[in-house]
């Protein structure tokens, strides 16, 4: 018994030590921490953002919280081709300082206009549209220098631990917003958010720079975002990978509508009953991040495969809508939903060369989020045309088109086919070229 003990607390040992291999590096131990304590900044100032539109600003009105949300997302799409060559010229550590300070300068002034009354719906607008700029060059630079905190063998692991720390504080955030919205107010929510971006601030202070994993530049190499967009569309790889983000993001990640269509029109459930959903989505989330964390090397076939399954949990809501049982598929949608977008991200930067990573990088994000404006209405009109089912139909549908997408990838150029071995059937894939996606 006591072999098996120690047995058991070796792998226990071996695995965690493989979860968080990351937080072994002194820079990204100090650069999670920061970030951790300014993610759940930016949840408790998303939350009563939401909160001061619907309930003090205007008459519940969902359009005006929509136009926050596009102003919030509208400029990542515009400003892509300036983000990316941004991330891919420039210090990134410098940027992000200069990009998180204005976050924090601007949850300040939105606090503070709040907290005096004088806040207004167009104040509102103006806020998001100019944290909107701002987000368009934090993202690529912070997605990329992931890359300089950590060495190319972990960096799977980084951006996994960074998914698991932006998912943590949407657990964390939004619970303490509510409770200091209704304590001491709306205001002080956003104020508190700006104290918050000192965290991070102060870990990009305290890095030790010349241990970043910074690449040599080749000054001939052009930095525009056309080569950028000419070296995306010589690498089927990362080609197919981002198809399958925009079936995915466009049509399958809305879970907002999923989860207010389901709970109101099939379960006719409450205001809490509906929060107890949005959470098991979160829950999900959290487990998929510490799983996707543990994975050394994400390959284009655990992309088909979760999101093959992210697409047979939809059918199973589908079928099944029962209150719990659709509870339980939420959190397992989460867990798709994170292994899918962790190991895309993961598979896209290590898979770039790094003088192209933040170009790419910009790609990415405005695929990710330039879809929803699309996706979203689309899939809120079936639910109101046919029904809540139906609009699951559009999730499911997703899941398995962008499955589709990367199976024909993986038998054009990497030969997947069935074959039989001693007597059984299996699958044979070619291994992938020297520096393209596994």
């Amino acid at each position: 018994m006591s072999a098996l003990f120690a047995d058991a607390s070796a792998w226990l040992r071996h695995r965690l030590g493989q979860t968080f291999a990351s937080l072994g590096e002194f820079n990204y131990r100090l650069w999670a921490l920061g970030a951790l304590v300014s993610n759940i900044g930016t949840w408790m100032q998303r939350t009563a953002q939401d909160w001061l539109v619907l309930t003090e600003l205007t008459h519940h009105s969902a359009t005006a919280v929509g136009i926050v949300m596009s102003l919030q997302f509208g400029p990542q799409m515009l400003l892509t081709p300036l983000a990316g060559m941004a991330a891919d010229r420039l210090d990134r550590r410098k940027l992000l300082m200069a990009t998180q300070s204005a976050a924090a300068l601007l949850a300040l002034a939105l606090g503070l206009l709040s907290m005096t009354g004088w806040v207004r719906l167009w104040q509102v607008y103006l806020f998001a549209g100019l944290l909107g700029c701002v987000t368009a060059f934090d993202g690529p630079a912070r997605h990329s220098f992931v890359s300089e905190l950590a060495s190319e063998q972990r960096l799977s692991n980084a951006v996994a631990l960074n998914s698991l720390s932006f998912n943590s504080a949407r657990l964390i955030g939004p619970a303490l917003a509510g409770v200091m919205i209704a304590a001491i107010g709306t205001g002080w929510v956003f104020v508190v958010n700006a104290v918050s971006f000192v965290a991070v601030l102060a870990s990009l202070g305290a890095l030790r720079v010349p241990q970043l994993y910074r690449k040599p530049r080749d000054p001939r190499q052009s930095s525009g975002f056309v080569d950028g967009l000419h070296y995306v569309a010589g690498r089927p790889d990362l080609l197919v990978m981002m198809a399958m983000m925009f079936l995915f993001s466009t049509f399958g990640l809305n879970f907002p509508i999923f989860i207010a269509t389901m709970s109101v029109g099939v379960f006719h459930a409450g205001a809490q009953q509906y929060g107890y959903l949005s959470s098991t989505m979160a829950i999900g989330s959290v487990t998929g991040a510490l799983l996707a964390a543990g994975r050394s090397q994400p390959r284009i076939a655990l992309l088909v495969c979760s999101a093959a399954a992210f697409a047979l949990v939809f059918a199973v809501a589908i079928l099944w809508p029962h209150y719990l049982v659709f509870a339980l598929c939420l959190t397992l949608l989460g867990v798709c939903a994170q292994t899918f977008n962790t190991a895309c991200n993961s598979a896209m930067q290590l898979a770039s060369a790094p003088a192209m990573r933040g170009r790419v990088m910009a790609m990415h994000l405005a695929i990710m989020l330039g879809g929803t404006p699309l996706g979203a209405p689309f899939a809120g009109w079936v639910a109101d045309r046919f029904g809540p089912r139906c609009g699951l139909l559009v999730g499911m549908s997703a899941g398995v088109t962008a499955a589709l997408v990367g199976l024909r990838y993986l038998i054009r150029y990497r030969g997947l086919r069935l074959e039989r071995r001693d007597g059984r059937w299996r699958l044979h894939v070619q291994a992938a070229a020297p520096g393209t996606a596994a």
